[in-house]
């Protein structure tokens, strides 16, 4: 007979660490259905598991308050999930990730068999994670905030400072947070502006929680497609802008949709960006391998005559 020990285990872990989930979200994170994690649920009291029911639209469940356990072990999947985990935050640039991950690592290996305990150190010593810090770390504290009035859907009060260095106090509605590239971003409502906006944590002086304040984030809302699409109308030192001679879906397919807005014209697809180096946008447009005309600015042709200066005395050479 069928005895789903491990996913009971998960369920027994959860509701540990949590003063209180729903079934649904339950169902979710085990990918099963509701009436399982009912019979989950059953099975964990017949144990004598003092989980408590309470009523709601798909129901929710805790621990009797006061009840604890002694700490559980990990097993292998566990113990490497945990380690791999840690040492990618340690990569992310959270300011205090390092001590954080230290401290975390050490004390899972603590608790660990011999056996296992080796095995994760052999991963600790030869595992290289390859992401390429920024230099943009936002503060944990101001992660931490976000994260929380995301979740709990309360507004919040930050001071932000722009990329010229102006500093403006904002009322923000926060729908969530996204990693990408080396960067921290969170998207959400802004008061200020009365519209969505994204803001990069590294640029985030201070936040401050507003628990009186609720919001209800919309249905389906997807914070990283809203990133992509904002990142390239972020301004920045030069605001591109390029005819390309090709279709909008050759366009899409050859142009990353972080680097820049495209957009459909008679005579074939304008590029929109903003960036901090032509020399830069000078090779990416080189790499697309289609013709274009640079609008504006006039400086990004400069650039453009530089490299074919460079590429042409390479040729010449071999």
């Amino acid at each position: 007979m069928y005895f789903p020990t491990t996913r009971v285990l998960t369920v027994l872990e959860l509701l540990q660490s949590r003063q209180q989930i729903s079934g649904q979200e339950l169902a979710e994170r085990l990918e099963v259905d509701p009436r399982t994690v009912r019979r989950y649920i059953t099975m964990l009291q017949d144990l004598g598991i003092p989980v408590e029911g309470m009523r709601g639209r798909y129901g929710s469940y805790r621990l009797r308050p006061g009840f604890k356990l002694p700490p559980l072990m990990f097993n292998d999947d566990e113990a490497l999930a945990l380690t791999v985990g840690l040492l990618v935050s340690r990569k992310m640039g959270l300011t205090l990730a390092t001590p954080a991950v230290e401290g975390a690592l050490a004390k899972i290996e603590r608790v660990m068999p011999e056996a296992l305990r080796e095995r994760i150190q052999a991963l600790q010593e030869t595992l290289v994670v390859d992401i390429t810090p920024t230099g943009a770390a936002p503060r944990s504290d101001i992660v931490i905030t976000l994260s929380e009035a995301a979740r709990q859907g309360h507004g919040i009060q930050m001071a932000y400072r722009a990329y010229e260095g102006k500093e403006t106090q904002r009322q923000l509605d926060p729908y969530g947070l996204v990693y990408r590239s080396g960067y921290w971003y969170v998207v959400g409502y802004c008061h200020l502006r009365l519209e969505l906006r994204t803001f990069r944590l590294d640029r985030v002086v201070r936040v401050e929680p507003e628990v009186e304040r609720s919001f209800v984030r919309p249905d389906n809302f997807d914070c990283l497609a809203f990133v992509l699409k904002a990142i390239p109308s972020t301004p920045a030192t030069w605001f591109v802008e390029v005819l390309l001679d090709t279709t909008l879906e050759e366009a899409q397919r050859i142009v990353p949709p972080a680097l820049a807005l495209l957009e459909q014209v008679e005579d074939g697809v304008v590029l929109k960006c903003y960036v901090d180096h032509l020399e830069w946008m000078a090779w990416i447009l080189i790499r697309l391998r289609c013709t274009f005309v640079v609008r504006q600015p006039t400086e990004l042709r400069d650039e453009l005559l530089k490299l074919a200066q460079q590429i042409t005395a390479l040729a010449e050479r071999t």
